[in-house]
């Protein structure tokens, strides 16, 4: 009766359209007053999920990110990225998909991937020929590497929520991963622009590629600063995203001089905001995760998938529907923090690595990402190209596949995600 409540009073107020930080709570609350518990437990739980050191980076890694956003830097990754694969047919497409790698790799918000990308480069593919919805559906599907390549504030909260994960492991584990669906995605991309009979781009030149390069490093070097400060040891995650973010803003200031006093202002109002939501998402989720184990609800849920099959493969495949069907429909955070407690005593009596399992995680809920009928990245990106969802998704299944075959090799070829950190140790 304790975990039909729990989860009644959930799900109820998710359908009434109540926040999921708030119906996390207002669970929470049921679960203790069903259960007799006193109130203040409920309250020490929330208190003691934010109180945790390394979720002092997630500030400083969205401030940083939406200074590059403000700023300048995409713009002129972009441009990186458009001279040394914009020749390709369908080339547009493969430069979206190669920004997207370099700049989620610093920002580490899928979102932020989205409407920056979207807003610089779709107006220009609809100008050389390419369909609205192709545009959209490459923008939103390669905004994942956003949350895999590092640095991702969605790994910290794995972290947190794993129990003390070591994040540098898994900043380094989502490099390959985050490469390789980058590299699917393109081919993708490169296909269907064939297909459609999209053009190529005239190569400008190695001198042009090599002055959009020199001109990209101060902004690659934000990711520099922030993944190389967190291996090498001389930084902790949260003083890493510390000097990632003041980098950023004298990048922004100092050398591309394009940071206004409004968009500064802009900066902050939407770190602050952000940050906001994904902290009180955390304590609410710490609580009602307490309740979960109370409830043993992960044992139980080891129990029912054995008795379907004592297969590994099988099991592995079902924990990734499971992931994929409920990326559909709850927020990405909010996820990381119910299933890990859950999802991570069942594959580690499988053998796997929580380091690779949060990996795997990252890309299936990514992915929830771009599916109806919660996909953020899906709704901003349809929103700036003006293209109706039910239109792009139509024509947005190649991308999918290619997202699941990354998934597929990445869950079952354990050194892709694990021969880097292997390395490091």
């Amino acid at each position: 009766m304790g975990i039909t409540i729990l989860f009644g009073l959930f799900f109820a107020a998710m359908i009434a359209g109540v926040p999921v930080a708030f119906s996390l709570g207002i669970a929470t609350l049921g679960g203790f007053l069903y259960e007799g518990l006193p109130l203040f437990v409920a309250f020490q739980r929330i208190l003691s999920g934010i109180s945790v050191f390394s979720l002092l980076a997630i500030p400083f890694f969205i401030f940083a990110g939406e200074l590059m956003l403000q700023g300048g830097i995409a713009t002129r990754l972009v441009r990186l990225a458009a001279a040394a694969v914009g020749s390709l047919r369908g080339g547009l497409g493969v430069v979206n998909v190669a920004s997207s790698m370099l700049f989620g790799g610093i920002s580490g918000s899928a979102v932020a991937d989205t409407s920056a990308l979207g807003s610089i480069l779709m107006p220009v593919m609809k100008e050389k020929g390419y369909d609205a919805d192709f545009a959209v559906n490459v923008t939103v599907t390669s905004s994942i590497a956003g949350v895999i390549i590092p640095p991702s504030h969605n790994m910290i909260l794995f972290a947190v929520a794993a129990g003390g994960v070591s994040v540098s492991k898994l900043f380094i584990a989502g490099i390959v991963p985050g490469v390789l669906m980058c590299i699917c995605l393109g081919v993708t991309a490169y296909l269907v622009a064939i297909k459609r009979g999209y053009p190529a781009e005239a190569f400008p030149g190695w001198l042009t590629l090599l002055s959009s390069f020199i001109v990209a490093i101060p902004g690659l070097l934000t990711a520099v600063i922030i993944v190389g400060g967190v291996l090498s040891g001389v930084m902790t995650v949260t003083e890493s995203g510390a000097f990632g973010a003041i980098y950023a803003f004298l990048v922004t200031v100092c050398v591309y001089r394009e940071l206004s006093w409004d968009g500064f202002k802009n900066a902050i109002i939407g770190a602050v905001r952000t940050t906001a939501l994904v902290m009180t998402l955390v304590g609410c989720a710490s609580a009602f995760a307490y309740l979960l184990a109370l409830y043993r609800v992960p044992e139980m849920l080891a129990g029912a998938l054995t008795l379907i099959s004592n297969e590994p493969f099988v099991i592995l495949l079902m924990l990734n529907v499971i992931l994929l069907v409920l990326g559909m429909i709850m927020d990405m955070a909010a996820l990381i923090l119910i299933c890990t407690p859950i999802f991570l005593p069942v594959v580690r009596d499988l053998g796997m690595d929580p380091v690779q399992f949060g990996i795997i995680m990252m890309m299936n809920l990514g992915l929830g990402l771009c599916t109806p009928p919660v996909g953020a990245c899906l709704f901003v990106g349809c929103i700036i190209g003006g293209v109706k969802i039910e239109d792009a998704v139509k024509t947005i299944w190649p991308f999918y596949l290619a997202i699941l075959v990354a998934l597929m090799l990445t869950t079952y070829v354990p050194a892709i995600s694990l021969t880097l950190p292997s390395l490091f140790e």
